[in-house]
């Protein structure tokens, strides 16, 4: 090998040797496009996204307590007669529930922006008009006789007296106050640092 070299002109030898540096630049910069190809890049999304399936899920709720009030009513009736009135007398139990449906939510209800987000709720009303116990109710004193459309007129009385006294705007007020907790709890959990909760008029 050292006899060839010896024989071998300067100038070729000049010309191998560019040729070996061209190798080792391009070599070097393979390496490099390699790295670089391969260096993952960092992005920060300050966004947060609440999923269909998030929202599908609250909706499933359907629903959704947020004040329930005890009531117990005094009922009675009479019945005049020739010689004696008939009396009828009942106590009646009930728990009247107020909240909302989630089904009777609007589209768009959920809106995001970055870290907000607002919530429209469906208004807060009764959640159901079977609310006397009926398993419960208690005749206080019965005198005469008297027929099932007597006592079911009776029932109807005691349903009227609970809803005029559990269905206030008090109660109302203070099952939305209980909601909109409820509510802004759930979406600080998802990741939401401002949170707008309304309900529907």
């Amino acid at each position: 090998m050292k006899d060839i070299l010896k024989h071998i002109d300067w100038r070729w030898k000049a010309v191998l040797l560019a040729a070996a540096a061209i190798v080792v630049t391009l070599a070097a910069r393979c390496t490099m496009t390699s790295i670089s190809e391969s260096t993952v890049s960092i992005a920060v999304d300050e966004d947060i996204n609440i999923t269909p399936e998030q929202i599908e899920s609250i909706k499933a709720i359907g629903e959704w307590e947020f004040l329930s009030v005890a009531d117990e009513e005094l009922v009675d009736t009479t019945r005049r007669g020739i010689f004696t009135d008939d009396h009828l007398v009942r106590i009646y139990y009930g728990t009247v529930r107020l909240g909302i449906n989630m089904h009777q939510v609007k589209p768009g209800w959920i809106q995001t922006q970055g870290d907000s987000i607002s919530v429209t709720l469906p208004k807060v009303g009764l959640l159901s008009r079977d609310f006397i116990d009926e398993a419960r109710t208690k005749t206080f004193h019965e005198s005469g006789r008297w027929k099932p459309a007597d006592r079911e007129a009776l029932y109807w009385k005691a349903h009227r007296q609970m809803l005029k006294h559990c269905l206030t705007q008090e109660n109302l007020r203070n099952a939305g106050i209980n909601g909109e907790a409820q509510f802004r709890r759930m979406m600080k959990a998802l990741g939401f640092d401002h949170v707008s909760i309304s309900f529907e008029q």
